[in-house]
C-alpha cells in the first residue's frame, strides 16, 4: 500500500470509489443521484486541491482531500473502497492528512461527517461541535455532524 498525491487522470476513478462508498450505506439511489455533484471530483478539482489515494495493489482503495490554507484546513473528502473498509485503509488515509496539515501549519481539521462515519472520527479524537444542515427532499431536517480534530503538536 502507497499513499500518494492524485493525479488529474485519476477523477474518474476517484468519483467512483466515493460514489461505491456512499452507496455501501445503502442511501437510497435517488439521494445518490442528488449527491452526484458532491461525490464527483474533476481533473481541475484535483489540480487545486491537496487530493492524496492509497493505493492497494493496481487499484485505488481510497482517498482524501483537504481544503484552505493557514491554521484550520476541511478535509473535504474522505473515502474508503467498501472492498477495503475495515482493513486500516481510513486510519491511513487520516492520519496522513493530519500529516498533511501540521506540515501546513494548521492546528485543526473541521469535517462535515457521513453520520456513518460519526464514530471513526470520534475513534481519532474528533469532537462534534454543531450541525450542518443537510436536507433531502425526503428527510428535509437532515444535517450533518460538524466535527473538528485539533492536531496536537
Amino acid at each position: 500500500m502507497i499513499i500518494r498525491r492524485a493525479k488529474n487522470t485519476d477523477a474518474d476513478a476517484l468519483t467512483t470509489v466515493a460514489h461505491a462508498a456512499k452507496r455501501h450505506w445503502n442511501y437510497p439511489e435517488a439521494w445518490i443521484r442528488q449527491w452526484r455533484d458532491q461525490l464527483t471530483l474533476s481533473a481541475v478539482y484535483i489540480d487545486e486541491h491537496r487530493v492524496f489515494l492509497i493505493q492497494v495493489d493496481d487499484a485505488i482503495g481510497g482517498f482524501y482531500s483537504l481544503n484552505g490554507n493557514g491554521s484550520t484546513l476541511e478535509l473535504d473528502h474522505l473515502w474508503v473502497d467498501p472492498a477495503h473498509i475495515g482493513k486500516g485503509l481510513g486510519r491511513r488515509l487520516l492520519e496522513h492528512a493530519t500529516a498533511q496539515a501540521r506540515d501546513g501549519e494548521a492546528n485543526r481539521i473541521e469535517i462535515d461527517s457521513d453520520p456513518h462515519a460519526e464514530s471513526f472520527y470520534e475513534h481519532f479524537g474528533a469532537k462534534r461541535i454543531g450541525k450542518t444542515p443537510a436536507p433531502m427532499e425526503e428527510a428535509p431536517q437532515r444535517y450533518l455532524p460538524r466535527m473538528v480534530l485539533e492536531l496536537a503538536d
